[in-house]
């Protein structure tokens, strides 16, 4: 049932101004071709610098110190492309945060996605002393993962990263990571991916939905709705029996919601903080709402390089809130999905506030399993 409040007296757009994390593009380029990479092997379909340079790096870390205010926890995702094509830099650009903390009386998480690889020994130790999250990207099953992410040369990747993967898991103690999956058309069944990720000796496990052109043949569509759907609740059944067996738990990201707690209303409303408190840097200093709005004609914030900021285009995104949203006024999933991803908004009806069809529905149907799994884990307490 809905409630009668409208929530027309919250601040959402409070602190106007105040920058809190930042996307950082260290490489656009790639050692990988994925099919459905919407930043085209890295490039984001701009020609320009394809490895972010030391200074340049340093100029955006100090842009983010001098626009969070008295914001003390700064995050930084190291991005690309690959960012381990650029891991000397990646590596000194830590450092000269950590420099910079003490002297600003900041703190900052750090943290890297990569498709593994290049990851070596020495990558891992050192992200183990320094980062505090991992994202590794594979998609599951090998003829799966290889079918969407071949090397340029049009050979399968798995082989070459899995194992490198795994031992980056098990190094952090399953924990403080996760395996971050793309499922498409071609693998409707991606429960098995889940599965086979569970299998290898993963706990930590995302795997998402493709979004493309629905012209591609790996696209998501409408009429693949109540398959993707029946997916879900199959997952959601194994996903529960096996974490009551010993040796077969793991977490799945879209079960695990916190339907005690959770975020903070202003946090429910504003989602990601995309263009607001949240940015992404290219590798040529140039600032976006975030890494995938990076070349889109229009949505160019400034540099940190020069200092510039578009404060409107900062205003847009800072009321780009539920609340503003036509399409989530009576959707009953609207304070858990924040109104989805600006940029999908964005790509699919040209406007960052009416959402995407095809997320919402998913995201109605992950929100119910993760419903039911919570039900069934609590169902003895009082």
């Amino acid at each position: 049932m809905d409630s009668d409040d409208d929530y027309a007296s919250v601040d959402v757009a409070a602190d106007p101004g105040v920058v809190k994390a930042m996307c950082l593009l260290v490489t656009q380029d790639c050692n990988l071709r994925c099919k459905y990479c919407f930043a085209s092997a890295g490039e984001y379909h701009m020609h320009g610098s394809r490895l972010m340079s030391l200074e340049t790096g340093k100029r955006a870390l100090d842009w983010l110190v001098q626009k969070s205010g008295k914001r003390r926890s700064l995050e930084v995702d190291f991005f690309g492309g690959e960012p381990l094509m650029n891991f000397d830099v990646v590596r000194e650009l830590v450092a000269y945060g950590r420099s910079l903390e003490q002297a600003h009386d900041k703190q900052f998480k750090f943290t890297i996605t990569t498709n593994a690889v290049a990851l070596t020994d020495e990558m891992i130790d050192f992200f183990n002393r320094e980062m505090h999250n991992v994202v590794l990207s594979i998609d599951g099953r090998p003829e799966v993962h290889d079918r969407m992410r071949p090397t340029p040369n049009g050979k399968g990747s798995y082989e070459l990263m899995a194992p490198k993967a795994l031992r980056l898991a098990r190094a952090r103690g399953q924990r403080d990571y996760y395996v971050r999956g793309t499922y498409s058309a071609y693998n409707l069944d991606f429960a098995n991916d889940v599965l086979h990720l569970a299998d290898l000796g993963f706990e930590q496990i995302s795997v998402e939905p493709v979004v493309a052109d629905p012209a591609c043949g790996y696209a998501l569509t409408e009429d693949m709705l109540p398959a993707l759907r029946d997916e879900y609740e199959r997952l959601a059944r194994i996903y529960v029996q096996r974490r009551r067996e010993p040796g077969k738990w793991f977490n799945f990201f879209h079960f695990m919601v916190d339907l005690k707690g959770g975020p903070c209303l202003k946090k429910r409303l504003t989602g990601c903080g995309a263009g607001n408190e949240y940015v992404a840097v290219t590798t040529d200093g140039d600032i976006y709402p975030c890494h995938q709005f990076v070349g889109r004609e229009g949505y160019r914030m400034g540099s940190v390089l020069d200092g510039s900021f578009d404060a409107n285009i900062q205003r847009m995104f800072a009321e780009n809130h539920v609340l503003n949203k036509e399409k989530c006024s009576k959707c009953w999933a609207r304070f858990y999905c924040s109104g989805g991803c600006a940029a999908n908004a964005q790509a699919f009806s040209g406007n960052i506030r009416t959402p995407y069809d095809m997320e919402c529905e998913l995201e109605r149907k992950r929100l119910e399993c993760a419903m039911a799994i919570y039900a069934v884990e609590h169902e003895d307490e009082d």
